[in-house]
């Protein structure tokens, strides 16, 4: 009550100070009138003191409040100077003077916001003091109920708590007794052989090691011991199965055949021809056979690996369908836990949580009860998991009945069957030790050791392949017969990819190396004898045989091979005189005949081989550009001259020359494309090859024709540089040109197409008339209609007519007024 009493005495106070003041206009114009002299007193303040950085540390400020000017004694100006320091300091008090007066005005006329903020703090100090009271209160209430309805509540709990701990402790001693019987237990399971027994109880004692059990010092060498028992029962496991394998896998493949030699050996013994006594070693037996014989023999070796593989594919399925139906009880096993999780998930969340906020020695009370409700649980399941045959029921006097759990039923470990492919039965395990990991691993594992079967056989294959091949008896066969052997070892690749999944490489390795090898030998030797050919050529135009008339016909058709051999007698044919292409007629040496039934070899052996298609395309392309390069230099070149012993390099001999090359090129496009047909995509970039060897063959045919020309323009040049313009008409040297142009039409005509003859010509007539009008220019003969102008005209007229009489040259604009200077 003493505060509201000074508080009320204050307020009196305050009522008088106010009655004493004057009235408020009264005031209010004082007001006004102190605040003008203020504010006039305030302007006699220097404004340097008025500014926000005022700070007399700073020399120049310092300066100019206190000049030194008024501290100087020397000389006789000491008593002015004292006069002037004491005028300062007066100044300076005076501005104090001024401001403490200012400040002491802005506080009175706030004085009723200052008496209002100090009532409110002490109004704020009588509600503290009424809070405190009404707090203390409360805490004496609450001690009360807490000594009246909850210390025994609470001694309940920590009573509780201290049976689940006893409980626990019990618990732990009883799982310390299973442990300890661990080793004696694997010794009986591996008396009788249960490894999967043995390994899940050891697994599950080294989980029980390392976390339930961590830190207990009589446990301290048992896990490494479980280890060394769990290495040794892997040994077992193996040897064990490695007996089952070679049980399983060297019964024989035939009632008459136990082991792989024995197929050589039964082999080599059928052939006569072999003195087994000379020829001691089998290896050295086997390189004596033929081809049929060691081909039959590879095909029987070939049946018994993929009956092995087939064999091992069995038994790896079976292992294969036991991993799967374990993976697929743990899916159902996690699924059913889900669902388990879930529904206590929701019976959990129906608890009231209200109580969990009373705390009593660090502990809420939910989580008590909750130890309460689910000890008898986990109890049940540890013993469930971990309780042994010799494990020892609980006495009845040791914890109430609901903790005992370790009756002779949770003792048996649930296991559920799960049936494979061929109606066995597997029994899995509740508690798998493998993860889905490990699983999946484990399936992998068993697919390698398919694989590594696999790779096993090729390897034999491939040594089996080699031993033969050390002679170079591989390499002497013929197109037939490789490509026989090809596809034998073809089909036993695609055979055991279709087995174990997967394509092995070492036995296609030395096929593709063979083929390598059969494409080189298949190569040179056609290179060879193609330049044995063009060696001996006389360029001369050859007969067609029927046969080569057919091999062109089948190849219009589609069908890019070569013609099978017919049976029997057939009616000879008599040779064409040429070869007819889709209706071009092409005159030919014998040696592109042969040429084109070489470039079909080379396509075929590409359909039964398509492993070389890449190289026989390579090959080819060599090649053509041999024969194109080679047929350059024997004709253009002249270099049938000094092989052959031609006498000379005449007009027929290029223009057939041509033609064969025509039909080559003719062929090209189809070449690419049965080559295109067969190369995968992204090798597509080879057939630039093609490309290239037309342009080179397109050149070499314009080399050709303007050769041709060559030869007339140089015969043009010696006669018309002769030429005078006199009588007889037509003159001697027309008649030679006209003499020397049917020749050329004579040996030319019947190789070359007539649209080639008429351009070639053309040219021809184009290099006559450039050297006439040369010649007439020299001999200043104009077209001015003279007598001179006459006899050219006439001459003229005579070789046009000459010309336009060969057959196929009628129609020819051979433009004659050209010849003429044009008038100026």
């Amino acid at each position: 009550m003493l505060p509201t009493t000074n508080r009320i005495k204050r307020e009196k106070i305050h009522e008088r100070c106010k009655n004493i003041c004057p009235p408020k206009d009264t005031f209010e114009r004082t007001l006004l009138h102190t605040h003008d002299k203020s504010r006039t007193d305030l302007e006699q303040v220097p404004k340097i003191f008025m500014k926000p950085d005022f700070a007399l540390d700073d020399s120049l400020t310092f300066n100019s409040v206190l000049p030194w000017s008024h501290f100087n004694t020397a000389g006789g100006k000491g008593n002015r100077d004292a006069a002037s320091s004491k005028l300062l300091q007066e100044k300076l008090s005076h501005y104090l003077d001024i401001v403490e007066v200012n400040i002491a005005h802005q506080i009175s006329l706030r004085s009723e916001a200052f008496f209002h903020a100090m009532t409110s703090q002490h109004e704020l100090q009588d509600y503290l003091k009424k809070t405190s009271q009404a707090v203390k209160m409360l805490r004496d209430k609450i001690a009360q109920i807490d000594k009246v309805m909850c210390e025994g509540s609470l001694h309940i709990l920590r009573l509780a708590l201290t049976r689940n701990n006893c409980v626990k402790v019990y618990n732990k001693l009883k799982l310390m007794a299973t442990v300890h019987q661990t080793q004696p237990t694997v010794q009986v399971l591996l008396s009788t052989s249960e490894f999967v027994g043995a390994l899940d109880l050891i697994a599950t004692t080294q989980e029980v090691l390392q976390q339930e059990l961590q830190g207990i010092h009589s446990f301290r060498h048992l896990g490494s011991q479980l280890c060394e028992l769990e290495k040794l029962i892997d040994k077992m496991m193996i040897a064990e199965f490695s007996t089952y394998s070679h049980s399983d896998l060297n019964r024989p493949l035939e009632d008459d055949c136990q082991v792989l030699e024995e197929c050589v050996i039964n082999k080599v013994s059928q052939t006569e021809e072999i003195d087994t006594d000379v020829v001691v070693k089998l290896a050295d037996q086997m390189r004596m056979l033929n081809f049929p014989q060691w081909f039959d023999l590879l095909k029987d070796i070939f049946s018994k690996f993929t009956i092995f593989l087939q064999r091992v594919k069995a038994t790896l399925n079976i292992i294969h369908s036991v991993v799967l139906s374990v993976l697929d009880k743990n899916q159902r096993t996690r699924e059913l836990e889900e669902i388990s999780q879930q529904k206590n998930a929701a019976k959990d969340n129906s608890l009231d949580t209200e109580v969990a906020y009373l705390i009593h020695e660090g502990m809420f009370i939910s989580d008590a009860f909750g130890e309460g409700e689910l000890t008898p649980i986990a109890v049940d399941t540890t013993s469930q998991r971990n309780a042994s045959p010799n494990s020892e029921p609980c006495s009845s006097d040791s914890v109430s009945e609901p903790e005992c759990t370790t009756d002779s039923s949770s003792s048996k470990e649930h296991t559920s069957s799960s049936a494979i492919p061929g109606g066995v039965d597997i029994m899995v395990s509740e508690d798998m030790k493998l993860t889905d990991s490990e699983l999946g691993k484990l399936a992998n594992n068993i697919q390698e050791l398919l694989y590594s079967a696999s790779d096993i056989c090729h390897d034999r294959a491939v040594k089996f392949l080699m031993s033969r091949a050390k002679d170079g008896f591989l390499e002497k066969l013929n197109s037939m017969e490789f490509i026989t052997l090809s596809r034998l070892m073809e089909t036993f690749i695609l055979d055991t990819e279709q087995i174990c999944g997967r394509k092995s490489m070492s036995l296609l390795g030395a096929l593709q190396s063979q083929a390598n090898k059969f494409v080189n030998r298949f190569h040179e030797e056609r290179k060879t004898k193609l330049s044995l050919l063009l060696d001996n050529e006389r360029w001369k135009q050859a007969d067609v045989p029927a046969e080569f008339q057919d091999l062109v016909d089948s190849i219009s058709d589609g069908k890019i091979a070569l013609p099978e051999k017919k049976s029997g007698t057939t009616e000879e044919r008599k040779p064409a005189e040429v070869l007819i292409v889709e209706g071009q007629q092409y005159a030919v040496v014998g040696t592109v005949l042969l040429l084109i039934r070489i470039i079909l070899e080379y396509c075929q052996c590409v359909d039964n081989i398509p492993s070389v298609t890449t190289d026989m395309l390579t090959r080819l392309s060599d090649l053509l550009k041999y024969f194109n390069s080679r047929s350059c230099q024997l004709v253009l070149g002249a270099g049938a001259l000094q092989v052959v012993g031609l006498k000379t390099i005449t007009t027929k001999n290029l223009a057939l020359s041509s033609r064969c090359l025509q039909l080559i090129v003719h062929y090209i496009p189809v070449i690419r494309a049965h080559f295109e047909a067969r190369l995968p995509p992204k090798q597509y970039s080879m057939l630039r090859h093609f490309d290239h060897i037309t342009k080179d063959y397109h050149d070499h045919i314009a080399e050709i024709s303007a050769k041709l020309v060559a030869i007339m323009d140089s015969l043009f040049d010696k006669l018309l540089s002769k030429y005078e313009v006199k009588a007889p008409v037509p003159s001697a040297c027309f008649r030679n040109i006209c003499k020397q142009m049917t020749k050329m039409h004579e040996a030319i005509f019947d190789l070359l197409p007539e649209e080639q003859t008429q351009m070639l010509f053309l040219r021809i007539n184009a290099s006559y008339k450039l050297h006439l009008k040369k010649q007439l220019s020299h001999l200043n003969v104009i077209n001015d209609g003279g007598p001179q102008n006459g006899l050219v005209t006439a001459d003229v007229a005579f070789y046009t007519g000459n010309l336009q009489a060969l057959k196929g040259l009628k129609d020819l604009d051979l433009n004659m007024a050209e010849i003429w200077e044009q008038k100026r």
